[in-house]
């Protein structure tokens, strides 16, 4: 790592030759920031084990901590301890600020409307240009005092704690499923039944499957009726538990196209054939290019092999739409992106950024309102920039394990979901990580 003026840089050196790696990727976030939510709310003493920590996860914790639910940080340990609450959100009052964390921010969002007592929620610039107004309305329709502080839409959001009724709330499934998943884990606590209904169709379903299946761990169930309606009934509770995080399938993603790049092997570990994360399904994508794939219980394995570009549907994971772009960038023939126009409300405008950085590396893409095309060709030197968006940086320091001169800029933004990435990135050459 080193500095241009005042701009910290990483070139990432290639690789000659094909890896060969075995790799243990660190815990999921989406399954982490669910997990701390649960077992806030639960009765008792929960240990998550196995837990990612990171930028995202640190602003979950720090805001539980800051309501009076206690959270112990193993971070050596990758374990969290909690000391839930019984659906009681101590403090009476809190101004929480989370960054550019997602999940936090509309997590947390949901479980405050059961407090008693004023919240404000806030992040970095780029949250407050995330939107957030349809979790709002169906909060709403169940009986919260919640609204956007500046009425736009998005944050800072105010939440007028004063428990949850319930009902029914219908909520438009176009732009995240995290808004159906702050909802169905904040449910069951209502006064009555929680009916949510899907207004069009769901983006991302795997993601509202793990936030079912986490759930139903911790003792709530949930009636899902094809993605179209879901039901909580009032009156469960979550049970404190000892939970063990599965490995990040987002993060696995990096590895396995690493091997598909290089014509390599990597196997990751931790993760197999039981995992409902919806971006386990990046190895069918890379398996329709030409990879070998093979899964076990606590494994996947992907064989690199010649590339040929394809035509995919992404929208159940568009968090490895990034990745994609970096094999596509050595495929023979075009890759054409599909159905992920909600990648423009992530970190930053992704289909944007992807195209945006390919063309500054001599690379022919093209952008749709739901997605990209991409022409190989091979990429150029060229300072890429990452737009403080984790995956961005991710996914193009890939490129530069096949091609020349492939420069990141502000490497740190990984912090907020894998902070040593770059660093196991290196250890490929090693076989071992």
């Amino acid at each position: 790592m080193f500095f241009i003026g005042n701009t910290t840089v990483i070139e990432i050196k290639p690789i000659y030759g094909k890896i060969d790696a075995v790799v243990k990727v660190p815990g999921s976030k989406s399954y982490t920031n669910r997990a701390l939510i649960t077992a806030a709310l639960a009765d008792g003493k929960s240990v998550i084990t196995n837990a990612l920590f990171s930028d995202d996860t640190e602003h979950m914790a720090t805001s539980l901590n800051t309501l009076g639910i206690p959270v112990e940080a193993k971070q050596d340990a990758c374990t969290f301890i909690l000391h839930g609450k019984k659906g009681i959100i101590p403090a009476k009052q809190a101004c929480l600020f989370v960054g550019n964390a997602g999940t936090a921010m509309r997590f947390l969002t949901a479980m405050l409307t059961l407090g008693n007592g004023i919240y404000e929620i806030d992040g970095i610039a780029r949250m407050r240009q995330r939107p957030i107004q349809d979790l709002l309305d169906g909060l709403q329709q169940l009986g919260a005092d919640v609204v956007s502080k500046y009425k736009n839409g998005c944050p800072p959001v105010i939440i007028q704690g004063r428990g949850l009724r319930g009902g029914l709330a219908v909520v438009k499934g176009d732009l995240s499923s995290q808004y159906f998943s702050s909802l169905l884990m904040a449910a069951s606590y209502a006064e009555k039944d929680v009916r949510i209904e899907v207004k069009g169709d769901l983006v991302s379903k795997r993601y509202v499957d793990m936030t079912i299946a986490l759930m139903r761990q911790f003792g709530v169930t949930v009636d899902n009726d094809n993605y179209k309606t879901f039901l909580v009934k009032s009156g469960q509770r979550y049970r404190a538990i000892s939970y063990e995080v599965e490995a990040d399938a987002s993060a696995a993603s990096y590895f396995f196209a690493a091997a598909a790049i290089t014509g390599g092997r990597v196997r990751v570990l931790g993760i197999g054939s039981n995992s409902l994360q919806g971006d386990v399904h990046f190895v069918d994508v890379l398996q329709r290019m030409g990879c070998g794939v093979k899964v076990g219980t606590g494994w996947i394995e992907v064989q690199g092999n010649t590339l040929q570009g394809i035509d995919v549907d992404m929208n159940d994971m568009p968090d490895v739409a990034q990745t994609l772009a970096a094999v596509a960038v050595f495929a023979r023939g075009k890759t054409r992106v599909r159905n992920v126009r909600n990648m423009r409300i992530k970190e930053t405008d992704r289909i944007a950024a992807v195209v945006n950085e390919l063309r500054r590396m001599g690379v022919s893409a093209r952008e749709y309102e739901d997605g990209f095309e991409i022409e190989p060709s091979l990429p150029e030197p060229a300072e890429i920039e990452t737009y403080d968006d984790h995956r961005m940086a991710m996914s193009f320091a890939l490129i530069g394990l096949c091609a020349k001169g492939i420069v990141i800029k502000h490497p740190e933004c990984v912090s907020k979901t894998f902070p040593d990435y770059f660093q196991r990135l290196e250890a490929l050459r090693d076989g071992s990580i």
